[in-house]
C-alpha cells in the first residue's frame, strides 16, 4: 500500500481511483494508518481505506479466505464500465508491482481510447509500438513481435 501511495501523482494524472479493502475493522485501518503507514509515506495513505468484515465484498471478487476470515491479497484493474479488465492475486509472502499496475492502467486506457483498433503486445510500454488487430495481422504478428523483442 505504502508503494501505491508513493506513485498518487501519476495515479492521479492517469485519473485512477484507488480503494482499499480489507476484512480488518475501521478502527484497526485506523491503528495500522497511525501506526504504520503514517511512517512509511508522509501523510500515511491517501486513499479510502474500507473494512469488509462480513467478507461480502472478498466473496465476490473471489479472494475472500473463510477459514481465516480474511481477504487474500488482490489487485483489480475496473474499467469506468464497472468491467474487471484485469487481476491479480497473491500470496501474502509475496508483493505486487505498482510499476506494472501503472503500466497495465496505461496499456487499458489507450487500448480503451482506440476502441479496440490497437493492442498491446506483451510488455509493452507507453510510446512504443502497437499491434492493429484484423486480418492483415493474422499470420503475421511475429513480424511486428521481432521488432517489438528490440525494445
Amino acid at each position: 500500500m505504502s508503494a501505491v501511495a508513493g506513485k498518487k501523482a501519476e495515479l492521479d494524472k492517469l485519473g485512477v481511483q484507488v480503494l482499499s479493502v480489507s476484512a480488518d475493522s475501521k478502527f484497526s485501518h485506523k491503528i495500522w494508518q497511525e501506526t504504520e503507514l503514517s511512517k512509511m509515506v508522509e501523510g500515511g495513505f491517501p486513499y479510502p481505506m474500507l473494512s469488509d468484515q462480513n467478507g461480502r465484498v472478498g466473496r465476490l471478487y473471489g479472494v475472500y479466505e473463510e477459514d481465516a476470515g480474511v481477504n487474500i491479497r488482490g489487485r483489480f484493474i475496473i474499467d469506468p464500465d464497472g468491467v474487471i479488465q484485469a487481476m491479480e492475486v497473491l500470496t501474502p509472502p509475496v508483493g505486487r508491482n505498482v510499476n506494472e499496475f501503472i503500466r497495465q492502467v496505461q496499456a487499458y486506457q489507450l487500448v480503451r481510447a482506440s476502441k479496440g483498433t490497437e493492442a498491446t503486445p506483451s510488455g509493452w510500454q507507453p510510446g512504443r509500438p502497437t499491434l492493429k488487430p484484423g486480418p492483415d495481422l493474422v499470420g503475421k504478428v511475429w513480424t511486428v513481435w521481432k521488432v517489438e523483442q528490440a525494445y
